[in-house]
Parts: C-alpha cells; sequence; structure tokens
C-alpha cells in the first residue's frame, strides 16, 4: 500500500474546539503564520524518513484565522523537496481558478523537474470564495452553504475549471500548442515578434518526467468528468457507501474512455483523519477538539454533504457533525492501532484501496502529534493490515 500525509498547514491554537471563538473573530500575526510555516515543512522531512510515499500540501490565501498559511504548494514542495530524498510532493489541491493555467503548468513542470520527477500535479476547484474572487480575473466563484448564488457560481467554476485543465494539459504534453475557447486564447491573436506573427506557444519548461494528475472528487458531476481526461481520483469525507458508488463508476467510465480496465484500486486514492492513542477512550479524548474546528471551519462551505443521513441519502449541507457521528460515518478513524488497523482493513476490502492518503494534524494540534500520528500508523498500525 502507498500510504501518503496531507497537512493542511494551520497554526497550533490552544483554543480549538466546538464553540467559541467564532473562526473569523481569531487573528493569527505573520510570526505565529510563518512557525507554523517551517513546522509544515519539518514534518515534510520526517515524512520522507518513515517512508511515506507522499506528503500533500495546500494552497489557500488571506486565512489570519490561521487555518490554512501556505498559499503555493508548488513553491514550498520545491523546497521541501531539496531537504528529502524520496517521498513524492503534491497539493490537496492547487485551486485552478485562482491561477492562470500557463503559470500553474510552468511552476508545476519547474518543481517537478527539480525533486527529480517526485511531483505530482494535484487540482481541485476551490472551497473558499473570500480567496478565489481575489485571484481569478473573470470573476469565477465557487459554490459554498453560505453562498446565495452557490449553484451558478458552481457551473461556471467547474466550465472555467475545465478548459483550463485542458490548456495546463495540451502545455505540459506538446512541443507547440495554440487553444481558443470561452476563456481563453491562447497565443492572443495578431502579436507581432520579430518579423512574425506568433500563432503557437511553447511551455518552458516541460516536464522531463512523467506525471500525474489527480483530482478531487465529491459530487457526481466531478466523476463523470474526471475518467474522461484521466486524472486520478481523490475521495475524501464520504461516507463508504457513496465512496464505493463513485469509485466503482469512476471504473467503469474510465474503462469507457481510456479503453483498458483498472484494477479495483488503480488511480483511485482514499483520505482518512485519523487519531491513535493507546485506548480508545484517550483517542476519543485527544481527536475531538482538533475534529470539532475542522468543522467550524469547513461546515459553513458544505463539506457534510458527504455524509449520509438516516434515510440512506446525502445529509443536508450545514450539517456540523459530533466526533462520534463522523466516527460513525468511517471520515475519520479513531482508536488503538488495532481499532485503526481494522478500519484500513475495512476500506482494502470494501474498495481494494492501494492509495491511502493520512490527515494526521487535526486542526489546533501541535505539528509534534501530527508526527507522532504518522509514526504511529506506519509502525504500529501498517504492520497489521493485510
Amino acid at each position: 500500500m502507498k500510504v501518503g500525509a496531507f497537512f493542511f498547514g494551520g497554526v497550533e491554537m490552544t483554543d480549538a474546539g466546538a464553540g467559541l471563538p467564532n473562526p473569523m473573530d481569531r487573528r493569527y500575526d505573520n510570526a505565529a503564520c510563518w512557525k507554523a510555516t517551517l513546522e509544515y515543512v519539518d514534518a515534510a522531512v520526517e515524512a520522507d524518513r518513515l517512508g511515506f510515499d507522499s506528503f500533500w500540501t495546500t494552497e489557500h490565501h488571506f486565512q489570519y484565522e490561521g487555518y490554512e498559511v501556505i498559499p503555493n504548494g508548488i513553491l514550498i514542495s520545491t523546497w521541501i523537496a531539496a531537504k528529502t530524498q524520496n517521498v513524492r510532493l503534491g497539493a490537496m489541491f492547487n485551486v485552478v481558478p485562482q491561477w492562470h493555467p500557463l503559470r500553474l503548468a510552468e511552476d508545476f513542470a519547474t518543481m517537478h523537474n527539480l525533486s527529480g520527477g517526485r511531483g505530482i500535479l494535484g487540482v481541485g476547484r476551490g472551497t473558499v470564495p473570500r480567496e478565489i474572487l481575489h485571484f481569478n480575473n473573470d470573476h469565477v466563484s465557487i459554490g459554498s452553504h453560505d453562498n446565495p448564488d452557490q449553484a451558478a457560481d458552481d457551473v461556471r467554476n467547474r466550465e472555467w475549471f475545465e478548459e483550463a485543465m485542458e490548456v495546463v494539459r495540451t502545455a505540459l504534453d506538446n512541443e507547440r500548442f495554440s487553444h481558443t475557447g470561452k476563456f481563453f486564447q491562447f497565443p492572443v491573436a495578431g502579436i507581432p515578434d520579430r518579423g512574425h506573427t506568433v500563432t503557437e506557444l511553447t511551455l518552458i519548461p516541460r516536464p522531463v518526467f512523467p506525471y500525474e494528475v489527480w483530482q478531487a472528487v465529491t459530487s457526481p458531476p466531478t466523476v463523470e468528468y474526471v475518467p474522461t481526461v484521466d486524472h486520478g481520483a481523490v475521495f475524501w469525507n464520504q461516507h463508504p457507501t457513496f465512496i464505493k458508488r463513485m469509485w466503482d463508476r469512476y471504473g467503469d467510465l474510465y474503462a469507457e474512455h481510456q479503453g483498458r480496465e483498472l484494477a479495483r484500486h488503480e488511480k483511485r486514492m482514499l483520505v482518512v483523519a485519523v487519531r491513535i492513542e493507546d485506548t480508545h477512550e484517550e483517542a476519543v479524548r485527544t481527536a475531538r477538539n482538533g475534529h470539532d474546528e475542522f468543522w467550524k471551519f469547513l461546515g459553513p462551505y458544505g463539506w457534510s454533504r458527504g455524509y449520509m443521513g438516516p434515510d440512506g441519502k446525502p445529509v443536508k449541507p450545514g450539517l456540523i457533525p459530533t466526533l462520534e457521528e463522523s466516527m460513525e460515518q468511517r471520515t475519520i478513524l479513531v482508536g488503538t492501532p488495532e481499532e485503526v488497523a481494522a478500519h484500513v482493513q475495512f476500506f482494502r476490502d470494501e474498495l481494494g484501496v492501494e492509495n491511502l492518503t493520512l490527515f494526521p494534524h487535526l486542526l489546533g494540534d501541535p505539528y509534534a502529534k501530527a508526527t507522532e500520528q504518522m509514526e504511529r500508523f506506519m509502525t504500529e498500525v501498517l504492520p497489521l493490515v493485510s
């Protein structure tokens, strides 16, 4: 099994948990955010030492409240690559509508090449309107539970994202390229250049090693798109029944569009939060505040849509689950090494999981706790999984 580690990259919080303070009432200074950045890099180095296959960064902006303080996963991954030997480096996720697609392609190719082919191109459509609207010149936002224009924003975001990814893949994969679409035209028409008119472009650099593209899959429209363009699918924060349905649908569509049957595990990844302690009770106790802070942060953006209600259907957006509800939904694996291993075995048996990524740094926790969780998983849990 290939095991990865995914960190949000937040600051340590002494008041994490349900209730007050409200997230937007916190304000961490630059020193605290930079300290978290340095600890984040140290955690990546530790993941490499422990034998993790991959380390996944984030891309977020303006979060003075301290949840995610890494604005450029590609840039920081280049620095991490210089400090590590084997671990592969990706982002969950580069928020494509917050990038110019050619800049994303250039920067990824540079990091991938400098790392000796250890880059992974992780892509997503975004979560936070406060971020995306300040980086996208086409005024593309993202639908969320507290955004009254959710449906229209989601449709436009999806359309923009898919065209931008077409540009990214075309630029990375071809010596020469051009593109004309709804949002982009490359090259711009009629540019004179030293006696010629520019009719095509060449990305410098392009990858000199093979590369992979992985995309977040949280909705039926996304699972219909991802296999048609040969992106790997990343599943997180959803009830196993919903994951299984989309996991299998991805495989069927991949065979239909790519002309090749996949093994049960191929090109699909599961992400789960973990908390491992010597006793079940201690695991529940130490997980609670970080879990509750996670949902205080992301609940308003509709992240609970992956949870199953009593009727077997997705719950309405806006649910703020308890830790016990999340444990029941298997979005967080909590307990002794034996208990966590049993949960992992369940997913192995149900889905054939070979690509498993841990979320070991619950919101507000010290980084030392996260690295302890990585080590415990590799030394105490993984040997118990068949």
